[in-house]
């Protein structure tokens, strides 16, 4: 019987409020949409880091048995590759370093093309056939002449690749992206929570006779309080599932569909990503309806 109260005045706070909780769910579905696209983008730049490097790396290639540069007389030598090291770790320049192996750059090569293209009895290419690299990380972005003059001729030494110039403006969209829209989704989250408050307001005006008689005959405030709790977690499944599925929209068309077949040079988020995003989403959509709703019906149920 007492459940049978609960969802029955769950269904008339929901049909008394409706334009309000529709405006909680738009508000929510928007905010959340526009955070879980922050979390989108703040993964593709570390994805996009992790396979090309940052601004503040360099690349430094190895000899390989088959190299086309013609100052590499076979394949990099122990002695050749710890000499490189020595002087990279040795320039003031230099924050950090890590050597890729062939495994480890065959792998990026396989994320990036496709793997079925390196399988058969005919493979386009091996882990024999990759060099291996150093990857640099520098102090200062624009302290870089030093470590690459030093490196430059070294025994073992194929080339350097400098691709801070070419992922900048690329690097720059992302991020300008992503804090638009963590900035823009920050204003909605501030309306999402005045608006569960206005919402609480008017409900508990509107049952006030009915909060003054459950007062008299004893009723716990978590009793009182459980249709508007449950009011705020259906407002926040709703929106919660109108932002998955527009996340889970842009990840097909715009990623799948769009920019990983017209940019192939670049890899891309997947759905581990995605599966990221919409856990982000998921947490922090009943967070912003339950919690605003367990501080305000303290103050607007009492009687």
């Amino acid at each position: 019987m007492q459940l049978r109260y609960v969802f029955s005045e769950l269904g008339q706070g929901l049909r008394r409020n409706l334009s309000m909780h529709l405006a909680v769910v738009l508000t929510l579905f928007v905010s959340l949409t526009l955070v879980g696209m922050g979390v989108l983008l703040n993964q593709q730049a570390n994805k996009a880091a992790d396979h090309w490097g940052n601004q503040l790396q360099i690349t430094v290639w190895l000899c390989k048995a088959d190299d086309s540069n013609a100052a590499c007389t076979g394949e990099v030598t122990d002695a050749q590759r710890d000499a490189v090291i020595a002087v990279v770790e040795e320039n003031p320049e230099v924050s950090g370093h890590h050597l890729e192996s062939r495994e480890e750059a065959f792998e990026k090569v396989k994320e990036l093309v496709g793997a079925e293209r390196f399988e058969g009895p005919n493979p386009a290419a091996t882990a024999e056939d990759m060099p291996e690299s150093i990857w640099i990380e520098l102090e200062d972005p624009d302290e870089y002449k030093g470590i690459t003059s030093a490196v430059t001729g070294l025994d073992g030494v194929s080339g350097i690749r400098d691709m801070r110039q070419t992922l900048k403006p690329i690097y720059g969209s992302i991020n300008a992206l992503q804090w638009g829209a963590l900035a823009t989704a920050g204003f909605l989250v501030i309306a999402a929570l005045l608006l569960v408050g206005n919402t609480i307001r008017l409900a508990a005006f509107a049952r006030r006779k009915e909060i003054g008689i459950m007062r008299l005959v004893g009723a716990s405030t978590l009793y009182i309080a459980l249709p508007f709790l449950l009011e705020a977690l259906v407002t926040a499944l709703v929106g919660v599932t109108l932002a998955a599925g527009a996340l889970g929209g842009f990840m097909y068309f715009g990623i799948h569909e769009r920019a990983g077949d017209a940019l192939k040079f670049m890899p891309w988020i997947g759905m581990e990503e995605y599966g990221v995003a919409v856990l982000c989403v998921a947490l922090l959509g009943p967070l912003l309806t339950i919690l605003p709703t367990l501080v305000l019906t303290r103050k607007y149920l009492k009687v």
